[in-house]
């Protein structure tokens, strides 16, 4: 028995077979589905890569039980436990329920609606007030971060402010200019570049919730589940305005409709959905500002890049030398150090993501706490250490720029990829 949201989901993958996160979705889906051995080693495959991939190790363990496979299955469980985050407590029985949504004013409307003059003043009717409603599906908080803590990405941070931030903070200068304050922006680029990062800061550079939802949040085996899904989320994001509603893996949510043929056409309800949600065709979207992650934005329907929805998109690239420093002074910060050159680390870690640098530091910190358990005092994480890790870490996204290069030669008619063709064509040299 085939599944259409299954189905759609292997050809995404067979166009991109890297993909961990749709690659784990599949493998639960397939277990839901009843196909355990094909559920199976799909959730292998992801672990090969990935092996603390918490939806994996579940989706490995559903199909190893379904297989009989009691000692496996039990042992996924257990390392998935372990990896799980923890959840927050209960509310005890008799405390107060979640709260009654806040209203967008004191007063009812009276004729003409006042026209805010400042960016305070359009986030000012819901200043103060706690999100209103739990959300069913994905991660709702606040950012706790602003693009300060984002290390490097000058460039990015400068767009960002220009294109997003800047009209939202001046909303008389871009009635001045006809500027449109709605539609959203998609961050697209190779993966571990600090995309939902970037998202969590732009949500607390305008002090609003954020909501963060994945691929699983919104896919169902069940054919108008996703749609219903989609819906609820956006739902719950307007009622918690202000809002940054932040959806991961975009490609894989809006898939060319052109693409999806035969079993991937029940892919075409989420990508409706999606585009009516975005078009606030039964509702309004006023202080909800919704962003997409793509690591491949030339999957995506065109309809989905229109001016009002994801109109407005940044390149997030690999960090150059001055980022890649900043990125390590970030992951450093507060662990013991000792006569650190991190210019010298930065030079000799070109290509890296923010990922790969993360990763260099996490290694040069295991190696020192190891030195520091055997020698029964603390040793400082020195400049030997990051060396050693950085000859031991390898760039992850020389694949994605591969694939990436294709486009940006070859299918690059309308200039959406000239800013990546310009990166490609300064790496030569």
């Amino acid at each position: 028995m085939t599944h259409p949201v299954i189905d759609a989901l292997l050809v995404a993958l067979t166009a991109d077979p890297t993909n961990h996160a749709v690659r784990a979705h599949v493998a639960r889906l397939l277990a839901e589905a009843g196909r355990p051995e094909e559920a199976l080693t799909h959730a292998t495959a992801v672990l090969a890569a990935v092996p603390d991939h918490v939806e994996a190790l579940r989706a490995a363990a559903g199909a190893a039980r379904a297989l009989g496979d009691e000692t496996k299955a039990a042992s996924y469980g257990r390392l998935a436990d372990a990896l799980a985050p923890v959840d927050p407590p209960t509310t005890p029985a008799g405390a107060a329920a979640t709260p009654s949504p806040v209203p967008l004013a004191d007063a009812p409307h009276t004729g003409a609606a006042a026209v805010p003059d400042t960016a305070d003043e359009i986030l000012e009717q819901w200043s103060g007030s706690e999100p209103v409603a739990e959300p069913a599906l994905g991660t709702l908080g606040q950012a706790g971060v602003t693009l300060a803590d984002v290390g490097g990405l000058a460039s990015v941070k400068k767009r960002l402010d220009l294109s997003f931030l800047t009209p939202l903070r001046n909303p008389e200068l871009s009635r001045e200019f006809g500027k449109s304050l709605r539609g959203g922006l998609l961050l697209w680029g190779p993966p571990g570049c600090g995309k939902t990062f970037i998202a969590r800061a732009l949500a607390g550079e305008l002090g609003a919730s954020f909501y963060e939802i994945g691929l699983s949040d919104v896919l169902d085996m069940w054919i108008g589940s996703s749609e219903r899904n989609l819906r609820s989320i956006f739902d719950t994001a307007r009622r918690n305005r202000p809002c940054v509603l932040f959806f991961d893996e975009m490609d894989a949510l809006g898939q060319k409709r052109s693409n999806l043929r035969g079993g991937g056409s029940a892919m075409r309800g989420v990508v409706n959905q999606m585009l009516s949600e975005l078009d606030g065709a039964s509702t309004e979207n006023d202080g909800l500002f919704v962003l997409g992650a793509s690591n491949h934005p030339w999957d995506i329907d065109s309809a989905l890049l229109r001016p009002g929805r994801f109109d407005r998109t940044v390149l997030v690239l690999p960090p150059d030398v001055e980022g890649r420093e900043a990125i390590l002074r970030l992951h450093l910060r507060g662990r013991p150090t000792e006569r650190l050159d991190l210019a010298k680390i930065a030079r000799a870690t070109d290509g890296m993501s923010g990922a790969d640098l993360a990763l260099v530091c996490e290694q040069a910190t295991e190696t020192a706490m190891e030195e520091s358990m055997g020698s029964g005092r603390v040793v400082p994480i020195t400049q030997r250490h990051l060396q050693e890790a950085a000859k031991s870490v390898r760039p992850s996204i020389g694949e994605w720029m591969e694939t990436a290069k294709n486009y940006a030669m070859y299918g690059n008619e309308a200039g959406a990829y000239d800013e990546l063709a310009a990166y490609l064509k300064k790496r030569r040299r």
